[in-house]
């Protein structure tokens, strides 16, 4: 529960004062196990509840501070997870998911209104793993995602075919791996923020996603930001708070 909906039903009668009171007065830190320190104002900063990168940590690490998270916000959600790490958070909580393609591991709170719209694009079929981690990120968030998978530029007819969905979106992910080179092309056919995924899918010289990071560094087109080798989640909170910006405008202007 955020601030919002905390004064809402104050407004409303649902709660008292007195536990709106409590709810405000809360540290904004809360200890777990002597080895997290969990940010639970994170949400009223930022607009977004802390998350869970659950690949390092042991199985009952992950599962103590999954289980505070949902405790505290009615859902939760992790990135590259385990096997091992979903099924230990499953036996507690039977409704957490589990993307194996992703890694994601997420339990959902009440349905969201997905607004908005993120383009998830992939050079090939190899690079969806990482497509998948933003898209289901933009996706927990709130955002509505088209993905546009399989369109990269050694058929150039595939992406072309699809550019008027991709035009019409508030924000682009391009995820690519090899030489990188999906992202300048659509950042020349497009009028909104590219977001580059540099991804390891390659041969030995793509050097484990350097090749196509250093591309998508030296585009020479315009509108085009990098984030880390394989960071799917970092694109989708990215194109996230983009997408929030444009469908607040959108609103403002009706």
């Amino acid at each position: 529960m955020d601030a919002r909906e905390v004064l809402e039903q104050v407004q409303q009668g649902t709660i008292s004062i007195e536990e709106a009171e409590r709810f405000f007065r809360r540290e904004p830190i809360e200890e777990v196990g002597g080895y997290a320190r969990l940010d639970t104002h994170r949400k009223l900063r930022s607009g977004f509840a802390e998350v869970v990168y659950c690949s390092g940590k042991t199985v009952e690490q992950l599962s103590a501070i999954f289980a505070r998270l949902y405790e505290a916000e009615g859902e939760a959600f992790g990135t590259r997870a385990s096997p091992e790490q979903y099924e230990a958070v499953a036996r507690r909580y039977p409704q957490v998911k589990y993307d194996s393609l992703s890694r994601i591991l997420k339990i959902e709170g009440p349905e969201k209104a997905h607004t908005g719209c993120i383009a998830v694009c992939t050079a090939g079929t190899a690079d969806i793993g990482v497509a998948e981690e933003a898209a289901q990120t933009a996706e927990y968030f709130g955002s509505h995602v088209e993905r546009i998978y399989d369109v990269g530029v050694s058929g150039l007819h595939r992406l072309l075919s699809r550019l008027e969905d991709i035009q019409k979106a508030n924000c682009v992910v391009a995820v690519a791996g090899m030489e990188g080179a999906l992202a300048s092309v659509l950042g020349g056919l497009v009028d909104k923020p590219v977001i580059a995924v540099p991804t390891s899918v390659g041969y030995g010289a793509n050097l484990g996603g350097i090749s196509a990071l250093l591309t998508m560094i030296n585009s020479c087109a315009n509108g085009i930001a990098v984030v880390n080798i394989d960071n799917g989640y970092g694109a989708g909170y990215i194109a996230t708070q983009i997408n929030r910006i444009a469908t607040q405008s959108e609103g403002k202007a009706t």
